[in-house]
């Protein structure tokens, strides 16, 4: 191989990944040919690997999508399963992992110790809820890596994103995997009306945007407008000011219970409180007042206001359009084509919700499959397809480093502080300081050095995993769709580690 200075040319991937598109891709609407093919798939997936790539060639793209839009139960590869199945998240449900956490918060608060006694045990109160959340973003990150229901996952992804919580705030740290969980991803390719609705009955949400604080003559609007804003119908879409207040006062009583009490509820109102897990709906913090909602009159009646909003805003016009756009946003373009949104509204309404529905719209479009290879990457994606397509089905003992890199990028799994979710446009994630990380971390997998398959804890465990990116899908789909300077680069590699990091810093392995 030819000599060459390696920081000079790995400075000249990292500026044309982050500054250039990859080349436009020419694939018919049912992919044929193998760049076609792993085009879409990389799109569809969390990223195209040798063993999902063998799939699709075996059953057929066609039917491979179909599968992926109605999957069946996901079955992980043993390893991984058995890692999620020795979570405590996995093993307790959360009501009583609140619980306990509640009565150890409780009881140091309560105790007559010392302030280093105390704080010890503040710590350990901490670091329990720092661990929980860690589990829940290794579970998440292995299905990402792992499942065959790869649309699911990413749709997983993207609700969690739209339906954001920040873990930060409280203890939502002990929440959010189940919020993930049972929330966002049975509903992730169903009814939207039925995932807003588990959205809005999960505590994570109800106490990230203080819905728990709303009360009948003591509003809260937090909730009610984040639910019209980004939500459902988006901004300047018709609603008033007017609108959230009414549905904040739809909403109220509408809340948590992180303890086993019933609150004293009137007698004439105690057939209407209701209790699910650690969803309350308390009559006594309620406005039973009529109010008028986008138009209409809604009687004051109790929870039952709640699903009256919800059926006419999942159901509303504004609401199908602002949804649409976003899901093209994510899979298609920054700017979506127009034309593809409606299309894809039309269906969100002739569907009643139907996500999987709107979605084949989308992915049997001729605007998708012109936009294939040019969709930037956003941290996340980068990190699961890099170690997807390195590592293929060879389960990872640690995501430890993955973690830790989402975190130098600024997009950690339940980290985003505001309720809006992290940018799905390709400005937010280009810059400089970003392309240098991705390369540092291109470095690390290419090198084999990541530490993703050394195990943490008292006994570590370390299986050899050296990557192999040049492998029989880069020479039979990959390789051809490399500009002539990335062809150029990689041709200039002293070393299989060094030709696995330039090209996961390609400007092609930056998009999808």
């Amino acid at each position: 191989m030819p000599s060459f200075r390696p920081l000079a040319l790995c400075a000249s991937l990292i500026l044309l990944a982050g500054c250039a598109a990859a080349p436009t891709a020419t694939a018919p609407s049912a992919p044929a040919d193998p760049v076609a093919l792993s085009a879409a798939v990389n799109r569809v997936s969390w990223g195209v690997s040798t063993s999902t790539y063998h799939q699709v060639e075996q059953v057929g793209y066609g039917r491979w999508l179909e599968r992926q839009l109605h999957p069946g139960a996901a079955v992980l590869p043993p390893e991984a399963q058995a890692q999620i199945d020795a979570m405590t998240i996995s093993q307790k449900p959360v009501p009583q992992l609140v619980r306990e956490l509640e009565d150890q918060r409780r009881d140091y608060d309560k105790a007559m110790v010392d302030d280093e006694a105390k704080k010890a045990a503040q710590r350990a109160y901490q670091q329990e809820l720092n661990r929980l959340a860690r589990e829940a973003a290794t579970r998440s990150l292995l299905r990402d890596l792992y499942s065959p229901n790869q649309l699911q996952e990413q749709m997983t992804w993207f609700w969690m994103n739209h339906f954001n919580v920040h873990q930060g705030k409280a203890n939502l740290r002990v929440l959010v995997g189940d919020y993930e969980d049972k929330a966002i991803r049975p509903h992730a390719l169903g009814k939207f009306r039925d995932l807003l609705a588990a959205t809005l009955h999960h505590p994570a949400m109800i106490r990230y945007l203080d819905n728990e604080q709303n009360a009948a003559n003591r509003i809260n609007e937090n909730y009610a407008r984040e639910i019209m804003e980004l939500h459902t119908m988006g901004v300047d879409s018709g609603y008033t000011q007017n609108d959230v207040q009414q549905l904040a006062r739809i909403l109220t009583g509408v809340g948590v219970n992180l303890g086993d009490k019933m609150p004293n509820v009137r007698k004439d109102k105690a057939d209407q409180y209701v209790r699910n897990g650690l969803f309350e709906f308390n009559p006594g913090r309620h406005d039973y007042g009529d109010k008028v909602f986008l138009g209409q009159t809604v009687k004051g009646r109790g929870l039952a206001e709640v699903n009256e909003a919800l059926d006419r805003l999942a159901r509303h016009p504004a609401t199908a359009r602002y949804v649409s756009r976003k899901l093209a946003m994510y899979f298609v373009a920054d700017e979506p084509p127009p034309a593809l949104v409606e299309r894809m509204a039309a269906t969100f309404q002739s569907s009643d919700g139907d996500i999987a529905a709107v979605l084949r719209v989308l992915f049997t479009s001729a605007e998708f499959t012109q936009s294939l290879g040019q969709k930037f990457k956003d941290p996340v994606h980068y990190v699961v397809s890099a170690v997807r397509l390195t590592y293929d089905d060879k389960v990872i003992l640690n995501a430890g480093p993955m973690i830790n890199w989402l975190n130098r990028m600024a997009e950690p799994l339940y980290g985003r502080q505001t309720p809006d979710g992290y940018p799905l446009t390709q400005s937010a994630w280009a810059s400089p300081g970003q392309m240098t990380t991705r390369f540092e971390i291109a470095k690390a997998i290419g090198n084999g050095a990541a530490g993703l398959f050394k195990s943490e804890g008292a006994m570590p465990q370390e299986r050899p995993a050296f990557p192999q990116l040049a492998n029989a899908l880069y020479f039979q789909s990959l390789q051809k769709a490399l500009a002539p300077a990335t062809a150029s680069a990689l041709e200039q590699a002293t070393s299989p580690q060094e030709w696995n990091a330039l090209f996961l810093s390609s400007p092609e392995f930056m998009h999808r």
